[in-house]
């Protein structure tokens, strides 16, 4: 069994940015054994196909679809870690399961730490037209794989909690195949894993473990894999308090990894336990990362209001980890939302050289 005091972090890849030549490089030198490569992106970066395991069970898996995404190729390459140092782990799941996983799916991307590829086409909204480059090797994969499960692996912002309190560390979505959210065998299936994912995990991170929403996106890779018969499983890495570089999240995403994994061996198509699926919270649209609670304006009327802050995350020429940019991003009554912090500004100076915060632009105010 995989817990908290087993993981390991894969040691040569400590960052949240992970540069896609580090990356391949480091597969071609320790598991070049077990790799393909399916194709190249829109910049001729390679995309490179894992398979692991002899087992019946047949399992596609995904990461960084979208670049700014990386905790899904951290899992798998802490996963890797600790097959090394505890075999027996790797030697009875993949006694049941084969996986392939595709790494960086979007190597373009993630270069650049941006949601789109190289000439910004989101590749999670490009199943019907397939205008890039880059997603119809998943798709073509996906078609001709025979595979008995999916998992779509993604992030997701910072303002969601469980419940307004606890942050979604953790999200899982059973796809929709339909507008009308019909839960299908197929859907079933999937409910299933993510049931036993929950059960597994909601003692260690309690609270801070959501559903997303299971609206139906027509174009969506996870929505027509699933009304294709694939039971596909959508893993959401989001906000761990105080840990805006997600290492709590990525051994947490690992773990989730890992057990959904068991959780496919031990089911292998069953549905057992999927109602408890609908149990699990929803995601709640809560918070910002920071909100400066009655900022007093420097104007000519009397003027207090809140101005909530959330950062931007970009990758600089040279720098080998991801800054954070504070952006204005709402100003006005922000009482019905809250920030994972706040600052109370009563009886402070709002110094700056606009009389106003600017929406959409870098803080460039002090409170004092």
């Amino acid at each position: 069994m995989l817990t908290n005091l087993n993981y390991l972090q894969n040691p040569n890849f400590p960052n949240r940015y992970i540069s896609p030549d580090k990356l391949f490089n480091f597969l071609q030198a320790n598991y070049s054994a077990v790799i393909s490569q399916l194709g190249s992106s829109f910049l001729e970066r390679p995309i490179y196909k894992m398979s692991l395991g002899a087992g019946a069970i047949k399992v596609l898996a995904w990461s960084q679809m979208h670049g700014n995404e990386s905790n899904a190729t951290h899992a798998m390459l802490d996963l890797l870690e600790i097959f090394k140092y505890q075999p027996d782990l790797q030697k009875d799941l993949f006694s049941k399961i084969t996986l392939d996983f595709i790494f960086m799916l979007n190597p373009d991307g993630s270069e650049k730490w941006t949601r789109r590829n190289g000439h910004d086409i989101d590749l999670n909204r490009d199943f019907l037209k397939q205008s890039s480059k880059e997603f119809p090797f998943l798709k073509e994969l996906a078609h001709k794989g025979s595979y008995d499960y999916a998992l779509n692996l993604h992030e997701q912002r910072t303002i969601f909690s469980t419940d307004g309190i606890h942050p979604a560390t953790l999200s899982f979505l059973a796809p929709a195949e339909d507008f009308e959210r019909t839960i299908t065998e197929t859907r079933k299936k999937a409910m299933a894993v993510i049931a036993r994912i929950y059960e597994k995990l909601e003692a260690e991170i309690p609270n801070q473990i959501a559903r997303y929403s299971d609206e139906f996106y027509p174009s969506s890779t996870g929505d027509n894999f699933t009304k294709f018969g694939i039971p596909t499983i959508l893993f959401e890495g989001g906000h761990f308090q105080n840990d805006y570089k997600r290492t709590g999240t990525r051994k947490y995403y690992t773990l989730a990894l890992y057990e959904g994994l068991v959780a496919i061996s031990e089911l292998a198509g069953k549905t057992d336990g999927w109602e408890s699926y609908q149990q699990i919270p929803e995601n709640k649209e809560s918070h910002y990362d920071l909100i400066y609670r009655n900022v007093k304006l420097n104007t000519d009327f009397e003027c207090i209001l809140d101005v909530a802050v959330q950062y931007k995350e970009e990758i600089k020429p040279e720098d080998d980890e991801i800054s954070f940019v504070p952006i204005v991003v709402e100003v006005g009554d922000i009482g019905k939302k809250k920030g994972w912090k706040e600052i109370d500004c009563t009886g402070k100076s709002f110094v700056s050289d606009r009389k106003f915060p600017k929406l959409d632009e870098e803080v460039d105010f002090k409170i004092e």
